[in-house]
């Protein structure tokens, strides 16, 4: 493993306190923190078990918190460790912890969900969809899978991600279908009812119709855009959907 080095002391209290600072960084963190008798990542599970058990919750935890992840400490993990020591050290402790811990293994989660909707699919999920994301409610990926004669990409939508109304324009044909591939999500046309859909869903656009489409609350959702050649096509980008009523959806 790496040398595990600190200057934070010496940062803070260097002038002020150099005894401190040296033990801080040189003792604590230097030949504490190196010995090898115990591993690295029980090392940080008995250190953010002895803040825990101390009531002290404020940015030494989180750092501690925050250094266990790095060590490989996974999300159940810290759930079980927080709730055992929550029957000796008090509950109160244990809800202050688990306040901290889930912003700090929020991506875990996040990244866990995003492999699992993955694997649903036979196509990848692309790189961000930088491109358009001033057109996005949330965050949205793009694969490409055909370029030629038909334009033909992947989309995925995180939970609660949807795109703005938009309009495909075209003097003839022209339009795009949308195939659900995985996860669920909402297709609606302006004035209509909003389509849930599903995989193995198709959606016929015309152009000239304004519309969004996107993820349900509570689900990755995935969809292929094919685009429907025609003559003199374009995309007219609108407004965002509201609020109110993208979260009337079930």
């Amino acid at each position: 493993m790496k040398k595990i080095t600190q200057d934070a002391g010496r940062k803070s209290l260097g002038e002020f306190a150099p005894d401190f600072a040296h033990y801080n960084d040189d003792v604590l963190f230097g030949e504490n923190w190196n010995n090898g008798d115990i591993d690295h990542k029980t090392r940080c599970i008995i250190t953010v078990v002895a803040l825990m058990s101390s009531g002290i919750t404020d940015s030494s935890l989180k750092y501690h918190l925050e250094n266990a992840k790095k060590a490989g400490v996974t999300k159940k993990e810290i759930a079980a460790i927080v709730t055992h020591v929550a029957f000796y050290a008090g509950w109160p402790k244990a809800w202050a912890v688990f306040n901290m811990a889930k912003d700090v293994w929020a991506e875990e989660g996040a990244e866990t969900a995003m492999a699992a909707h993955a694997n649903q699919m036979v196509f990848p999920i692309g790189a961000p969809n930088d491109g358009f994301k001033q057109y996005f409610s949330g965050k949205s990926y793009l694969a490409p899978v055909s370029k030629e004669q038909v334009g033909i990409f992947n989309v995925t939508f995180e939970p609660s991600c949807r795109n703005n109304w938009h309009i495909h324009h075209a003097t003839k044909g022209g339009g795009q279908i949308l195939i659900a591939l995985a996860g669920r999500g909402w297709y609606q046309e302006w004035g209509k009812e909003a389509v849930e859909m599903n995989p193995g869903d198709c959606i016929n656009i015309p152009a000239g119709v304004k519309h969004w489409h996107g993820a349900a609350r509570n689900s990755w959702f995935s969809h292929l855009a094919i685009e429907v050649p025609g003559e003199n096509g374009s995309n007219e980008w609108l407004e965002p959907v509201a609020e109110e009523e993208y979260n009337s959806l079930p």
